[in-house]
C-alpha cells in the first residue's frame, strides 16, 4: 500500500483547483459510479473539514468530509477512495486519519456516519456500531452506525 499524505483544512482554506478536484471526485465517485442524484456540493461543504490523502505523485486518492451535525454532533460522511486507489487498503487510512481527525477537533465525543449498508462490516471492524435500520438514501441502502469517543 502507497502511504497518503493528508490534509485537513476548511473550504476557505482550499485553493480553487484543490476545490475542483474534489468535487470532481465526489462527482465521478457519486454521481457518475453510483448514479446517485443528489444535492452535491451541499450547504454543509463551507462548514466541513475537508480531508484528502495525496499520492506520491499529488493526485487526490482518498476524501472525506468531517463536520459537527447539530443533531448528532461530529460526523463522516462523502467517504471515498479514487478508482485506481482501490484495493490497496487506501479506505481503511482514509477512515484512521478521520477518526484522529475528529478526535484533534472534536475531542472527547462520540463520531456518527451513515454507511451505506454492504460496508456496514467494514465500519464496524472500525469500531462503529449500527444506531439504525437499513433505509433508503438516494437509491442506496443505508445504515446509521455510531462509534464512541476513544
Amino acid at each position: 500500500m502507497a502511504v497518503l499524505s493528508w490534509s485537513c483544512e476548511r473550504l476557505e482554506g482550499l485553493g480553487s483547483l484543490e476545490v475542483f478536484e474534489l468535487l470532481k471526485l465526489r462527482a465521478m465517485v457519486f454521481v457518475s459510479e453510483q448514479r446517485c442524484i443528489y444535492q452535491d456540493p451541499d450547504d454543509t461543504d463551507p462548514e466541513a473539514w475537508h480531508l484528502r490523502g495525496r499520492d506520491a505523485q499529488g493526485r487526490l486518492a482518498a476524501y472525506a468530509r468531517l463536520y459537527r451535525d447539530a443533531r448528532v454532533g461530529p460526523k463522516i460522511g462523502r467517504v471515498l477512495t479514487a478508482p485506481w486507489a482501490r484495493g490497496a487498503g487506501q479506505g481503511r487510512a482514509l477512515m484512521h486519519q478521520a477518526l484522529r481527525d475528529c478526535a484533534r477537533l472534536w475531542p472527547g465525543e462520540a463520531v456518527t456516519l451513515s454507511a451505506q449498508a454492504h460496508l456496514q462490516h467494514f465500519y464496524a471492524a472500525l469500531g462503529f456500531a449500527a444506531i439504525s435500520e437499513v433505509y433508503d438514501e438516494d437509491g442506496i441502502p443505508h445504515i446509521d452506525m455510531r462509534r464512541p469517543a476513544a
